[in-house]
């Protein structure tokens, strides 16, 4: 049986999250830039208690943490964790103030909000997330940075491995092989192939994204 990884920040160690997730899967704690949870190569996941919640309305943090998020992976999710009644009651806020967030998080950033009613259920949903990428989709996990952070090769490689199934290992391999980001989006499949963990169905996916015609 496949094993479901998780990768998650080390500052999620002492949560209860995390403990109920290494009954479930294999957790890696790392020092992660971006969200407390990686799934994948497209999915993250921003935990937060709806006080966290709350606090980072008031001191504008949530939308800096949401457009990071949107920027950095294809699919991220954020998890509200607790009792959604206390929404209102915590901080006293207007309820039409929390609801625009809401609204803004949907319509501006495309962030669907996941609600769990404790620690479990938050482990529960995040293994459940995993475990379809990972086994029913069959995407890698990987780490990925604010563009900001990155150097000109650290770029390099964060743009190579946004194409599809390419992990930041294998976006080492194409580069080195191939020297310049154009050469490897230009390359046909049957040169892609040579790269050792590129198999024919992999190089031409890679071929058919970086040629087909967008559609807006």
């Amino acid at each position: 049986m496949e094993k479901v990884i998780i990768f998650a920040d080390k500052r999620e160690n002492s949560s209860q999250v995390v403990r109920h997730l290494k009954e479930l899967a294999e957790v890696k704690e790392k020092k992660l830039e971006l969200a407390d949870y990686i799934l994948s190569d497209r999915v993250a996941v921003e935990r937060k208690t709806i006080r966290d919640f709350l606090q980072s309305i008031i001191d504008q943090r949530l939308f800096k943490q949401a457009d990071s998020l949107v920027s950095a992976y294809e699919r991220p999710v954020l998890i509200l964790e607790g009792n959604p009644e206390l929404l209102f009651l915590e901080r006293n806020m207007h309820s039409n103030t929390i609801r625009g967030v809401f609204s803004s998080l949907a319509l501006d950033y495309s962030l669907p909000t996941l609600w769990t009613q404790n620690s479990k259920e938050t482990a529960l949903q995040i293994y459940w997330l995993a475990k379809r990428e990972q086994i029913e989709n069959k995407r890698e996990i990987q780490i990925r940075a604010k563009q900001k952070t990155l150097t000109e090769s650290g770029l390099q490689e964060y743009i190579v491995a946004g194409l599809p199934s390419v992990s930041n290992v294998l976006s080492q391999r194409l580069l080195k092989k191939f020297k310049t980001v154009r050469k490897i989006f230009t390359a046909k499949p049957e040169k892609l192939m040579k790269v050792d963990g590129v198999g024919r169905k992999k190089a031409e996916r890679i071929w058919e994204i970086l040629n087909k015609r967008y559609e807006d």
